[in-house]
């Protein structure tokens, strides 16, 4: 099993920056190769480590314009300038953003950083990353965030946005198909079932890296939505529980969405978000595809379709489970420039840059105190998290991190791995958890 637990950075997991972010990875080999800075006139610099491809400043981004507007306030009140330096991946065999961010914050070669879950966690443990308790904003933050980003009692991470992920289902196919939207694991195979039966090659739009959310939607449901949270997840940590009992029922599944031809295994192996089913859903080839919740706000992505569009949560025993990973801005503990670095984040995650951030990208804010409106199609996902039932895809009290590994292990059931050698694999991973 592959032993990496860096992942290339999927565009939802970093504050919803749609497609730029979705290929932001280098080769530490090379240096150089895929690095683009830019720099501004002032003599205060804080450097930021991004998936933000500030090359392209023409393109209809409305996310990136977001996240640009809440930097350039950072940079007017401070009078400091804030230099972006990002990668781009080639390809799914280039070394992860993920492998490079983890590289350049244990060298300290920037001051701050957009990081994904496994990655706040691994730094977060080691020492390299600044508390961020003290700072204005972090006072309004939403306890999910706070639940997902506090690691040895430091907050080390906090977002601009809080990402949730769910199914984007075409519904004028299911309508044609008479086909009920689905809430259980059973039913989502039935689904799959009728669209191949009427001539749909591939029902499952993926790629490799977002088929862990089925698994985790199933595996944590009735633990985040059960009232026994913490004492499951102190049964967890102990060796008391299994990780491998809780995931199974999601592996046994996507092993028979595979089997019965419903998901591309080869396929997805090696393709990049939206790269591998995007053009198909928005061709109507595809009728449901998974990806998070910015994306059906932004024109790079879902956000027009030539039909009607849902965002609904991922089939579960409880339902249908939106689940919502956490990622987020965080100062290198030795950065050059920390101070500068901390300030621009209190401005960038005030209340009054995320409600620019929010009522831009209509996204769901860190903040108790922003709200918005969503777009028509993410209402029946927003209404499961309104009435607080989701599953966490990154959880910092847990000791094995989730989203990560999840992937990686998936990955290696789409590369031809028996569900239980999958199974194995949390098993020793569980083992090494407990030796720390």
């Amino acid at each position: 099993m592959e032993k990496r637990k860096s992942l290339r950075l999927a565009a939802a997991l970093l504050t919803g920056l749609a497609v730029f972010m979705t290929a932001a990875c280098t080769d530490k080999g090379e240096p150089g190769k895929n690095l683009i800075t830019s720099e501004g006139d002032s003599n205060r610099i804080v450097n930021f480590f991004s998936p933000m491809e500030k090359i392209l400043p023409d393109a209809e981004n409305t996310a990136r314009t977001a996240s640009d507007l809440t930097i350039a306030m950072a940079e007017e009140e401070l009078g400091v300038s804030v230099a972006y330096k990002t990668y781009t991946a080639e390809d799914y065999q280039d070394k992860t953003y993920d492998d490079v961010a983890l590289d350049r914050a244990r060298n300290n070669m920037d001051d701050l950083y957009l990081l994904n879950p496994d990655v706040i966690k691994t730094l977060g443990e080691e020492g390299k990353l600044m508390d961020l308790s003290g700072l204005a904003c972090a006072q309004n933050l939403r306890d999910v965030v706070k639940t997902a980003n506090v690691v040895n009692g430091k907050l080390v991470a906090i977002p601009q946005e809080v990402v949730a992920y769910g199914l984007f289902i075409n519904k004028d196919m299911f309508d044609r198909y008479d086909i009920k939207l689905p809430e259980t694991p059973d039913e989502f195979l039935e689904c799959c079932r009728i669209f191949k039966e009427n001539g749909i090659e591939t029902p499952v739009g993926a790629n490799r890296w977002w088929l862990e959310t089925f698994v985790l939607a199933q595996a944590y449901a009735d633990l985040y939505n059960g009232g026994n949270t913490e004492a499951e997840i102190a049964a967890l940590n102990s060796g008391e529980s299994k990780y491998s009992d809780y995931m199974r029922p999601g592996f046994e599944f996507l092993q028979e969405l595979i089997d019965c031809g419903y998901v591309d295994a080869k396929k997805a192996y090696v393709s990049e978000a939206f790269e591998g089913e995007g053009d198909d859903f928005l061709a109507q080839k595809t009728p449901i595809v998974m990806a998070y919740w910015g994306a059906a706000n932004t024109d790079t992505a879902y956000g027009k379709t030539d039909f009607e569009m849902l965002v609904i949560g991922f089939p579960s025993n409880r339902g249908q489970m939106p689940v919502i990973p956490m990622t987020g801005f965080a100062v290198g503990a030795d950065a050059e420039h920390a101070e500068d670095a901390m300030r621009v984040l209190d401005v960038i995650l005030s209340d009054e840059a995320l409600r620019i951030y929010t009522e831009t990208n209509k996204v769901i804010s860190p903040s108790k105190n922003v709200e918005v409106d969503c777009v028509p199609a993410l209402k029946p996902l927003n209404d499961r998290i309104q009435e607080n039932v989701y599953v966490l895809g990154s959880n910092a009290s847990m000791k094995l991190e989730q989203w990560g590994n999840t992937c990686l292990i998936v990955r290696e059931l789409l590369n031809g791995a028996t569900v239980d050698e999958c199974m194995a694999e949390f098993d020793r991973l569980q083992e090494e958890s407990l030796e720390k």
